[in-house]
């Protein structure tokens, strides 16, 4: 047995480095999806804190921004209140704002929710299906979807400031008329 021992610990190291090599090519140059501005973006069904079901159809004909972030994320936590007085600002102009809550438990979502004062809906992703769906690789990442469907900026990581948003809906708002 002791003969073999050598050749055995190559051969088993030979397999641990392939694994490792496909796996880590496989992350690095996987056909993700990345959507950009002109994209339609994909549909979901989910459930918001209260187990209401949204669909994306339910948003068709409306500017809408979809906002994917968690609470284990700094940057989301500090351009959410930024988003809810632009939300508050423009909701009567028509206006549509969802959080999509990346995989974390309701009760976590929840009293963040309540701590921040946060009204528009949170919709829950737990299988990360949706998240997969929209090719996202950072948080926060916010999509901004004109009333025609697509797709008018996406803007990734880093923090949203207050005016950056009231811009973006300015734009979006006059892309309905």
């Amino acid at each position: 047995m002791g003969r073999y021992r050598k050749p055995i610990q190559y051969a088993i190291l030979a397999v641990v480095i392939l694994i490792g090599g496909f796996a880590i090519g496989n992350s690095l140059f996987s056909k993700s999806v990345v959507l950009a501005k002109g994209d339609k973006p994909p549909t979901f069904r989910l459930a918001d804190l209260n187990s209401q079901v949204h669909d994306m159809t339910d948003y068709e004909g409306q500017p809408l921004i979809i906002n994917f972030w968690g609470t284990f994320c700094p940057p989301c936590r500090n351009e959410m209140p930024a988003l809810q007085h632009q939300y508050d600002k423009w909701k009567d102009r028509g206006l549509k704002l969802i959080g999509i809550n990346l995989s974390e438990d309701r009760l976590t979502v929840q009293s963040f929710i309540r701590q921040i004062g946060v009204d528009f809906p949170i919709l829950l992703d737990k299988d990360k299906q949706t998240e997969r769906k929209y090719g996202l690789k950072q948080y926060p990442t916010t999509f901004f979807i004109a009333p025609s469907g697509e797709i008018q900026e996406v803007v990734i990581g880093g923090v949203l400031t207050e005016e950056e948003i009231e811009q973006r809906i300015e734009r979006l708002i006059q892309s309905k008329s």
